[in-house]
């Protein structure tokens, strides 16, 4: 396969659909359908299954709460709230426009890390797998599968965005001036003082991924020599 010019990779989680807002519903829900202290027992489960893992897992975690509660018939109605859930209202404003916008210039697709079968059910639901036409990646850890990445998206040069510094860092340890990173400062992680501390900042900063319409390919592409630059 003739490598591409360009591709696209896109995170899903804080970079194209607010998760966090997710979080915070199913916290809501979860408290009304099981009260203050087992719903936070839940987060407790989850971390811990994130810790065990590697990546989040919601319908994991609520399997591991009905394991300690299995004649509870609520468990079966929360997992029927996060299967149901309107994934495609909690994309970020423009979200699917800037994946259009950046089609004009080179492949688009979806790169998340995530678990076998919650994470594709939400990136399909939310109307992504459409957008990027079938082109999506989810690993535990992407940073550790770019030999892959490779394999499947062959490119002379990458344009990764993601609202995570520290996988903006690690991939570009690996392809270094092959690789352009776009940090969108969005959700949690992207707010953290400590991350911003911690890792370099990346090669373009945003406010917002809408704000990626305002981009041309030449602000994508590498400048030999230019720092790191903020769009306002």
């Amino acid at each position: 396969m003739k490598p591409a010019r360009v591709v696209f990779l896109l995170d899903v989680d804080n970079t194209l659909l607010d998760n966090d807002r997710i979080v915070a519903d199913l916290k809501t829900h979860l408290t009304a359908s099981f009260g203050v202290e087992r719903q936070e027992n839940y987060w407790k489960i989850f971390e811990s299954l994130r810790d065990e893992l590697g990546y989040a897992d919601y319908l994991g975690a609520l399997q591991r709460c009905r394991i300690e509660s299995p004649h509870d018939a609520d468990y079966g109605e929360v997992s029927q709230f996060l299967l149901e859930y309107p994934f495609a209202a909690r994309l970020f404003p423009l979200a699917l426009e800037v994946i259009d916008h950046l089609k004009q210039w080179g492949s688009v697709a979806i790169l998340s890390d995530g678990d076998v079968v919650f994470q594709p059910h939400k990136v399909r639901c939310a109307g992504l797998q459409r957008a990027v036409a079938g082109r999506v990646l989810i690993y535990i850890h992407k940073e550790h599968e770019l030999r892959f990445v490779e394999a499947a998206f062959p490119a002379e040069h990458y344009v990764l965005i993601d609202d995570k510094l520290r996988i903006l860092a690690a991939v570009k340890a690996s392809w270094g001036a092959r690789l352009t990173t776009v940090f969108p400062r969005q959700g949690h992680y992207a707010a953290d003082p400590e991350n911003l501390k911690q890792y370099p900042p990346a090669d373009l900063t945003v406010a917002r991924i809408g704000d990626l319409l305002g981009c041309d390919l030449s602000d994508l592409l590498p400048r030999d020599g230019a720092p790191p630059r903020t769009l306002t």
